[in-house]
C-alpha cells in the first residue's frame, strides 16, 4: 500500500521531537492495527482486554522508539507500527495466559520476530461471518469447525499468508518483508493458498447460497 504524499512530511517533524506529527502517523492507521489486533487475539481473551488498550499501550513503545526509527527507518512505517502493536499484543498473551502460551502454535514466526498467530477459529469465524439467518446459524458451527479443520492442515506459512494478503489486506511487497521471502515466493504461495481456501468453501453444502 502507498504511503500518503505528507508522510515524509510528518515524519520529518517526528525526527524534530514533534509528538503531535508522531500521534497523527499513529492515528492514520489504527482502525487498520485495530482490525489486525482483533483478528490475533486470543479468544480465551476476548472481553478481558479490549483492542483499544492493546493500541494505547502499543503507542507507548511506538512513542518511546520513534527516535529510533526515524533516524534509520529499518522497515516501510505501516510495517514497523504493525510490528511493534503485533509485539504488544504478544506480552499482553503471554501476560495473561503465562504457561498456555508455551504451544507453539500460538505464535508465528516472522521476520525479525514473533506475533500471536491468528487461529483457525478466528479466521472461520471472519468467513462464516455474513451468515446470519436462523437457518444459516443453525449450520454455522458446523460450517466452523469443518473450516477450522482444514484451516489446521494448511501449511503455517501458506496460511500466514492468506492472513495477510487476504484478511489484513497487505500488499503482496509488505507480505513477502514480514515474512522475509522473495515477493515471486510471497505471491507464489498466496496464489496456492487462495486456491486452497476456495476449494474448502467450495466443498462446504450451502456456503456459496
Amino acid at each position: 500500500m502507498t504511503e500518503p504524499s505528507d508522510t515524509d512530511d510528518l515524519l520529518a517533524r517526528v525526527r524534530a521531537g514533534d509528538q503531535q506529527a508522531l500521534a497523527e502517523l499513529f492515528n492514520r492507521y489504527r482502525e487498520r492495527l485495530r482490525r489486525m489486533v482483533r483478528l490475533r487475539l486470543d479468544r480465551r481473551l476476548q472481553g478481558r482486554v479490549d483492542p483499544s488498550d492493546v493500541l494505547q499501550e502499543a503507542y507507548l513503545d511506538v512513542a518511546r522508539r520513534a527516535p529510533a526509527y526515524v533516524a534509520n527507518p529499518v522497515m516501510p512505517l505501516y510495517l514497523w507500527l504493525r510490528f511493534l502493536t503485533g509485539q504488544r499484543l504478544l506480552a499482553l498473551h503471554r501476560h495473561h495466559l503465562g504457561a498456555q502460551m508455551r504451544d507453539a502454535g500460538c505464535e508465528v514466526s516472522l521476520h525479525g520476530g514473533a506475533i500471536p498467530q491468528a487461529s483457525s477459529a478466528s479466521l472461520a469465524a471472519q468467513l462464516l461471518g455474513r451468515l446470519t439467518s436462523p437457518t444459516q446459524a443453525a449450520i454455522r458451527a458446523e460450517m466452523q469447525l469443518r473450516l477450522q479443520e482444514v484451516l489446521n492442515g494448511m501449511d503455517p506459512i501458506d496460511r500466514e499468508v492468506l492472513v495477510l494478503r487476504h484478511f489484513e489486506e497487505l500488499s503482496n511487497g509488505e507480505t513477502a518483508e514480514v515474512l522475509g521471502l522473495q515477493k515471486s515466493a510471497a505471491s507464489n504461495r498466496y496464489v496456492r493458498a487462495l486456491k486452497r481456501l476456495k476449494e474448502i468453501l467450495s466443498s462446504i453444502p450451502g456456503f456459496f447460497e
